[in-house]
């Protein structure tokens, strides 16, 4: 009985959608306890050393502590959208990855515009934010709330720029067509594409509010930004939603760029994660080695390079596919 519910759509999706969630749950102690590693490594100290075996535990006590503390609603602020900004933070997350195929035979649901989908519904991100700062009441909150829509609208252009010209180039928005077409290392866009593959990563580190293009929660002017105000669980959310967007964006990298699971020897799984967590290792990276930059230089980098760039790329992947046809 369970076997043929799964082997209907609705019964696959579902069962999809409840093994992603366990798996952004999972992400998240394992991005917890990986940032803290790197940070202690790159500051040249063990970063979690006592909570556990080499500290393997401390992600679970941070969520537990979390889990644990009191819910407070600011004085003055308005609790239905200061409450929801969380959930709309987190709930698209999941959609974003049925379309995402970590295997020949592992994709949540096979559609057509499953790269239009991953963008359509990350965009979303960016609501939740404004939310978040416009319901706290909150100055700081208030600001950072600018700040990410400001971010928002202009790293999505150049981003969708890089991402149009592996569309043209494949000829698909299907990302399991996109994976199929790069077989063999040399055949990975990340070599045909080097150009889009920059413009990407740099707009998705902007994206996901990452360090050093963190300015919607910068600590040293906004305190924490869109979400200063929230304690306990509504901030634990905010937090998987971000590492969880992390995976996203680099798994999207993997499936345009780095041929998404086509590896010798091991399952096309493991190779998929493999490139997934190298890539969020590059971010990690980033952000506990780089100085944050000023909003009008954040402005500046998408406006006066990324967007021409993006353009010029697009145009020529567009003419060199007209000649080639």
């Amino acid at each position: 009985m369970i076997i043929e519910l799964l082997a209907t759509p609705l019964g696959h999706t579902v069962a999809a959608l409840v093994a992603i969630l366990a798996f952004l749950g999972l992400n998240g102690l394992v991005m917890v306890y990986m940032e803290r590693k790197v940070c202690g490594f790159i500051q040249l100290r063990p970063g979690p050393f006592e909570v556990g075996p080499r500290g393997l535990l401390q992600p679970v006590a941070d969520a537990l502590k979390l889990v644990g503390k009191q819910l407070v609603t600011p004085l003055g602020a308005d609790a239905l959208l200061f409450w929801l900004a969380p959930f709309i933070s987190f709930a698209p997350v999941a959609i974003c990855f049925l379309p995402i195929p970590f295997g020949p035979i592992a994709t949540g649901m096979e559609m057509n515009l499953g790269l239009l989908l991953i963008l359509a519904f990350s965009g979303l991100n960016a609501l939740s934010l404004v939310l978040a700062g416009w319901g706290s009441n909150n100055k700081y909150g208030l600001l950072g709330a600018a700040r990410a829509v400001a971010q928002s609208v202009a790293y999505e252009v150049p981003l969708l720029l890089s991402v149009l010209a592996i569309a043209f180039q494949a000829g698909s928005l299907n990302l399991s067509t996109i994976v199929e077409g790069q077989k063999g290392i040399l055949s990975w866009n990340l070599f045909v594409q080097p150009l889009a593959f920059v413009i990407y990563f740099i707009s998705a580190t902007a994206e996901t509010n990452r360090a050093p293009f963190d300015l919607p929660e910068a600590e040293s002017e906004l305190t924490a930004g869109f979400h200063t105000e929230y304690s306990g669980m509504g901030f634990g959310i905010f937090f998987l939603a971000e590492y969880s967007y992390m995976i996203v964006v680099c798994a999207v990298a993997t499936a345009l760029f780095l041929g998404g699971y086509d590896g010798p020897f091991a399952p096309g799984i493991w190779w998929f994660l493999a490139k997934v967590f190298f890539l969020v290792l590059i971010l990690m990276f980033f952000r506990w080695t780089f100085p944050r930059v000023r909003f009008d230089q954040l402005l500046n980098i998408c406006w006066k390079w990324l967007i021409p760039l993006g353009l010029a790329n697009l145009v020529a992947t567009a003419l060199v596919m007209k000649l080639v046809k």
